[in-house]
C-alpha cells in the first residue's frame, strides 16, 4: 500500500458570492468544493503563478500595444486623406464672382448634405477607408498629386 499523507483540515470565512461561485463551480465540474479550493490556493502560491500571470499581462499589453498602432494608422491615414483633399480643392477651385458666390453656397449646402447622407451611409455598412489601403504601400509606386503652390 501506498503511505499516503493525511491532509489537515482548515476553516475558511468566504464572502457569499465566492461561496456561491464555488459551489456552482464544482457542481459544474462535479468535483467536491475542497478540492476545488486546494486546487485554487496551490494554484495561487506555486511560484509559476507569478510567471503566468506576468506572461497574461504581457499578452495584453501587446495587444494594447497592437490596437494603439493601428489607431494611430488609421488616424494618419484620416490626417493624410484630409491634407490630399485640401491641397487638390485648393488647386482646382477658382474663387467665383460676388453675384455666382450666392448660389455656389446654396449649391454647397444641398451637395453638403448628400455628402453627410453618403458618409453616413458608409460608415453604417460599407468598407472603410483603412480596409481599401494597404499598408504596404512601395515608396517607387507613391504617386503624389503635386502641391499647388510647389510646396
Amino acid at each position: 500500500m501506498t503511505n499516503r499523507k493525511k491532509k489537515v483540515q482548515i476553516s475558511v470565512y468566504l464572502d457569499p458570492a465566492v461561496m456561491k461561485m464555488l459551489q456552482d463551480y464544482a457542481a459544474r465540474r462535479e468535483q467536491s468544493q475542497s478540492m476545488i479550493a486546494e486546487a485554487a490556493i496551490a494554484s495561487f502560491l506555486s511560484p509559476d503563478a507569478d510567471e503566468r500571470r506576468e506572461a497574461a499581462i504581457a499578452k495584453r499589453l501587446d495587444q494594447v500595444d497592437r490596437r494603439l498602432a493601428r489607431q494611430e494608422r488609421d488616424t494618419g491615414i484620416a490626417v493624410e486623406t484630409l491634407a490630399v483633399f485640401v491641397r487638390f480643392w485648393l488647386a482646382t477651385t477658382p474663387a467665383l464672382p460676388e453675384p455666382a458666390a450666392h448660389a455656389a453656397r446654396a449649391k454647397a449646402a444641398e451637395r453638403y448634405e448628400a455628402f453627410i447622407s453618403a458618409l453616413g451611409r458608409r460608415l453604417a455598412k460599407g468598407p472603410k477607408l483603412r480596409q481599401e489601403i494597404s499598408e504596404d504601400i512601395d515608396s517607387v509606386g507613391d504617386k503624389r498629386m503635386p502641391s499647388p503652390a510647389g510646396t
